[in-house]
């Protein structure tokens, strides 16, 4: 929980600056007569289209990139196809799913949207100095990539849901790749699902964008709990994800009573036993015979109260 002011007030600074440099607050973005909003929804279906205008991009798939309500976006689109810019129709039997397409008009404006925002970014970066402008960049990666480790969800999630058979086949599949003697889960290094599934345990599973980029599971066994699958997506890695899974995990271990919890882990995830370490997780002897298993790990957790 953020709890110094100073951190809230320097976000909402740093908010006020972009907002009015980027050009945010103007209803005709980038001179083209058209607010912010409705520019970004015209290049976001312009991008998903690609090389094919004729595939269209899913509205839904648009709504969840950009992380709007359905009422926004469909008054967003319709503003478009007053324009001229947009269609949008039915895709298949189901009447739910909505394609929306560039019409030409539509791509000629995508094009000059795409000359428009290059220029602006120029002008961003012309009045700095090589080295400012090599530090503005590379801050802005940084900032990139922690706001989109601020809009990862962590939840509890069914053990035999989409997301989480996703989440496990790419975690295999990973272990198979890293292991010297690759990885079948048939034969005892994996955990079964009614195992994750409350009472006996659950599953944490980590979203961006509605679509699933991490996992982490516990099971629960004579007063100990177990950190199983703990998985980030590669393109999650080094956003802290990891770490808050396992920190997620071990809250829900303690709100369950526990006062130890354990690891197992094998010599070449050496990222992971590096977390771990730093967790505060210290090695202890074999406590199961996990065939892919050659450390193992555990972690006194203080009580709500003493933490």
């Amino acid at each position: 929980m953020v709890r110094d002011i100073s951190d809230i007030v320097a976000v909402r600074r740093f908010k006020r600056t972009v907002t009015a440099r980027i050009g945010v607050l103007e209803d005709r973005y980038l001179a083209r007569g058209r607010p912010l909003g409705q520019a970004r929804l015209l290049w976001e279906i312009g991008v998903g289209t690609g090389a094919d205008p004729a595939s269209g991009t899913d509205v839904r798939d648009l709504r969840a990139r950009l992380d709007l309500d359905s009422g926004y976006v469909s008054r967003l689109l319709r503003a478009l196809e007053t324009d001229g810019l947009v269609t949008t129709a039915g895709a298949g039997a189901d009447a739910r799913v909505r394609t929306a397409r560039l019409t030409s008009a539509g791509r000629v404006e995508f094009g000059e949207l795409e000359r428009l925002s290059d220029e602006a970014a120029r002008d961003l970066l012309q009045p700095l100095s090589e080295r400012q402008r090599e530090r503005l960049v590379t801050a802005m990666g940084e900032v990139e990539r922690l706001l989109l480790a601020s809009q990862v969800s962590v939840e509890e999630a069914d053990a035999t849901s989409a997301a989480a058979r996703f989440c496990a086949r790419e975690y295999y599949t990973e272990l198979a790749s890293r292991f010297e003697t690759g990885f079948d889960p048939t034969v005892g290094g994996a955990v079964a699902d009614p195992s994750i599934t409350p009472p006996s345990g659950l599953l944490l599973v980590a979203t961006l964008r509605g679509d699933p980029v991490g996992c982490g599971a516990l099971t629960f066994d004579a007063g100990d709990a177990e950190i199983k699958r703990v998985w980030a997506a590669p393109a999650m890695r080094g956003l802290g994800l990891g770490r808050r899974l396992v920190c997620e995990l071990e809250h829900r271990a303690r709100a369950a009573g526990t006062a130890r919890i354990m690891l197992d882990t094998n010599a070449c995830l050496t990222e992971a036993i590096a977390m771990y370490r730093a967790l505060g997780y210290h090695e202890i002897p074999a406590y199961n015979d996990n065939p892919y298993a050659q450390l193992w790990f555990e972690k006194a957790l203080p009580t709500e109260d003493s933490a």
